[in-house]
């Protein structure tokens, strides 16, 4: 039998060390029962904890092939419902801090979805006419959403192909809830600026005309990641004079014009990847999230490789760096008593159409 839950004000006054030996001995206790998922967005002494890290799909669906009962999500909301999608029905997705959460993500959430849809419904046929594609970084019921209306999910590895199979069956699509990462992604396909229109969600019909919302091909939520949009043109165009020889990376939910200055733009992933398999000695203007450029930096630096961030002040994932070592500690602690915290479920019809949108992505990809 659990014993009563341990109250997580016991660990508010610890000192980061002391609660770094704690989270080493429970999951020492813990051992093949308990997985941690790190996001590349977490902050260095979370992270260094976890066993998996990596991108939130790419974490969700290597936590549902391990054979552990519980999947600590250090990451934010949307990643452990996505885990909870994903993994086996015997296994526990778990959120150390519930106030962990995603401020893009919030900007759509299914009320306004519902009634843009039925705004939509007075200007053409939503259910024939377009394809709904929300990105990863979305509530489990939006993603419910798209699956029960021909819809699908998209990151920002496989954005551009999400988009051509959707376009394959009807004539338009809705993105959200990031308007940066779809009109970049629709920019990769050919799609002219004039037939991408914002969606404002606080206006009526989004803010446009009935003809404007015929012309259009891509109707893009007025939704952003506030950690992306910190960085600017000038960044880029101070970098360049001061380095002609650098090479500037930046992910898609970046602002359009700092993507067209980027030698390269992609996600978090492709980002590692392209500046670790890069020639010695280069050096880098990166335009993500600072803790995975610190990172970064720091495993490139015996190469001659020179990292730097793009903005000029900090720039952090603060929701995410709400998962503290002290809610780790908190959390692994509770597991070795047998009291699972923070258990994120997603009700079964809105992950059984979750997964529906889900399955499609992986298909096309």
């Amino acid at each position: 039998m659990p014993s009563a839950a341990i109250a997580f004000d016991r660990f508010r006054p610890l000192q980061d060390d002391a609660c770094d030996s704690r989270i080493v001995a429970a999951k020492a206790a813990l051992g093949k029962r308990a997985v941690i998922l790190g996001h590349h967005y977490q902050r260095a002494d979370v992270y260094k904890h976890a066993d998996l890290t990596g991108d939130s799909l790419q974490l969700s669906r290597l936590a549902g092939q391990t054979d552990a009962d519980y999947i600590v999500f250090c990451g934010v909301h949307f990643m452990a419902e996505v885990a909870d999608i994903l993994s086996k029905p015997t296994q526990a997705a778990i959120l150390p801090d519930m106030a962990a959460g995603c401020s893009m993500a919030d900007m759509a959430n299914l009320a306004k979805v519902e009634r843009a849809w039925r705004e939509l419904s007075e200007v053409l046929e939503p259910d024939e006419k377009i394809t709904p594609v929300t990105y990863i970084n979305s509530a489990a019921d939006l993603k419910a959403f798209c699956g029960e209306h021909g819809g699908i999910v998209c990151t920002s590895t496989n954005a551009k192909q999400v988009l051509e199979w959707s376009f394959a069956r009807r004539e338009k699509v809705l993105f959200f809830p990031d308007q940066h990462l779809g009109r970049w992604s629709g920019y990769m396909i050919g799609i002219p600026p004039d037939e991408m229109m914002v969606w404002d969600f606080d206006e009526p019909l989004g803010g446009l005309t009935p003809e404007q919302i015929r012309k259009a091909k891509v109707l893009l939520w007025k939704g952003h990641c506030s950690v992306h949009q910190m960085f600017q043109v000038q960044n880029v165009l101070n970098f360049r004079s001061r380095y002609p020889e650098g090479m500037v990376i930046s992910h898609p939910e970046c602002n359009f014009e700092v993507c067209k200055l980027s030698d390269y733009v992609g996600s978090t992933d492709f980002i590692i990847k392209t500046i670790t398999e890069s020639k010695p000695n280069t050096r880098w203007l990166v335009g993500t999230e600072l803790n995975l450029v610190n990172r970064l930096a720091e495993q490139v630096k015996p190469q001659g490789k020179v990292v730097q961030f793009m903005a000029p002040t900090i720039c952090v994932c603060s929701t995410m760096a709400r998962i503290d070592p002290q809610h780790l500690a908190w959390t692994l602690e509770n597991l070795v008593e047998g009291n699972i915290v923070n258990q994120i479920k997603v009700p079964e019809r809105e992950a059984e159409f979750a997964r529906i949108a889900l399955k499609r992505m992986l298909e096309v990809v």
